[in-house]
């Protein structure tokens, strides 16, 4: 992944945490006839202090699950908020842009056991209910069957490329009109670009 220096992002916790705020990625894996193959699905980070692990599930009629087995590596991309800046937001002629945030994930695939699935989707449900939402263990039987439908697998990280284009590269009052135009536009990038500049 192509990323100018100066938006480069190389603190992991920061990474981690963009990660688990826009967990629904894309990974991406060849087939054996190389055909690169793209599914989109929400993705956890395991808290694992010594390694770097996501997990998630293919269903099981999703094909691209058995390219996992052939494939040393895979690529994972997490996008984040973005937007189109207009020339006319700058002090001084320039080219319009692009501003966002993203970040790709190469690591080695496994495929999970049933147990570990099953303590996988837990988890997912634990993440993303509300409180008083869907619980594992009030599950009926034939509802709990359908986890033999999907495939587990992890992901052992092996490199990091994170990109936090937000116009780092302009002057202050530059900066501050874009997230002034943005705010109205749209606040979720605004609101990453004054993180940025604290």
């Amino acid at each position: 992944m192509y990323i100018p220096k100066h938006y480069q992002e190389h603190d992991v916790e920061k990474i981690k945490q963009f990660i688990d705020t826009h967990p629904f990625a894309t990974i991406v894996s060849n087939n054996q006839n190389h055909k690169p193959l793209a599914t989109h699905l929400p993705l956890l980070i395991q808290p694992d202090t010594s390694r770097f692990i996501i997990t998630g599930h293919f269903a099981k009629g999703n094909e691209q699950w058995k390219s996992l087995d052939d494939n040393e590596e895979v690529l994972l991309i997490f996008q984040g908020p973005h937007a189109y800046i207009s020339s006319t937001w700058y002090s001084d002629e320039d080219v319009p842009t692009w501003d966002y945030q993203s970040v790709q994930l190469y690591g080695r695939p496994f495929l999970l056991d049933e147990d570990e699935v099953k303590e996988d989707l837990i988890t997912l449900l634990k993440r993303f209910e509300k409180k008083d939402g869907a619980r594992w263990e009030n599950m009926s039987d034939d509802t709990l069957k359908q986890i033999h439908g999907v495939v587990g697998f992890r992901i052992e990280i092996t490199e990091v490329y994170a990109a936090n284009k937000l116009s780092q590269n302009r002057t202050a009052a530059d900066y501050e009109n874009i997230i002034q135009h943005l705010s109205k536009e749209n606040p979720e990038i605004a609101d990453a670009m004054k993180k940025e500049s604290n």
